[in-house]
């Protein structure tokens, strides 16, 4: 029995959404109008409220594409550094040295929508969405590497690769990536015992 493949996203959606990736990141969510993603991406109008109803359905699925983005970057790193959960949990940090050094950084995306959005809307609830996902991944992580106390663990190192990606944007310091891993290496260390 043949596999069905999946649809197809249509070249318009997919330059609607890419033009959206570009401006929300460089000039923040509510600087950039639907209008000038219309003008930029070079859809009519029916065409973008087809596939995007409303400004928040657009900036949702800009999280999604983000989200899809970032975490593949975290989970690479992680498993570059090799099996050991340990050694994976300090690994994930070369990710946030990638992204600072990226032209045109302006911090996490999900931070900067939050800082954008009202709690309880659709685009609020997506990032709180993203954070949850990537500390439930370095909870599951600090568990498999024998943190006693995983959840406080995880916290500890998400609220650790936060303020990584907020120093980036903030003060552009080229050791602050640096200085996020080797706190992460302590955090882990004292936590369970590993030598990474």
């Amino acid at each position: 029995m043949p596999t069905a493949t999946p649809p197809r996203l249509s070249a318009a959606r997919e330059r609607i959404l890419d033009t959206a990736f570009s401006l929300f990141y460089a000039r923040g969510i509510r600087a950039v109008g639907v209008d000038l993603i219309i003008a930029e991406s070079g859809v009519a109008k029916a065409t973008f409220y087809k596939h995007f109803p409303a400004k928040d359905d657009l900036v949702v699925a800009y999280l999604d594409k983000v989200d899809g983005v970032w975490t593949g970057q975290l989970k690479e790193a992680a498993r570059a550094a090799g099996e050991s959960p340990a050694a994976q949990l300090v690994g994930l940090f070369d990710a946030l040295g990638s992204a600072c050094r990226r032209e045109g950084y302006r911090g996490c995306a999900f931070i900067n929508a939050a800082a954008e959005s009202q709690p309880g809307s659709a685009v609020h609830d997506r990032t709180v969405a993203h954070k949850s996902a990537v500390l439930d991944w370095v909870r599951d992580l600090s568990e498999q590497a024998g943190a006693p106390d995983p959840q406080a663990l995880a916290r500890s190192l998400t609220l650790l690769l936060d303020g990584g990606l907020a120093s980036g944007s903030l003060d552009a310091s080229p050791e602050a990536p640096a200085v996020a891993r080797e706190c992460a290496r302590a955090l882990v260390t004292a936590s369970t015992g590993a030598s990474v």
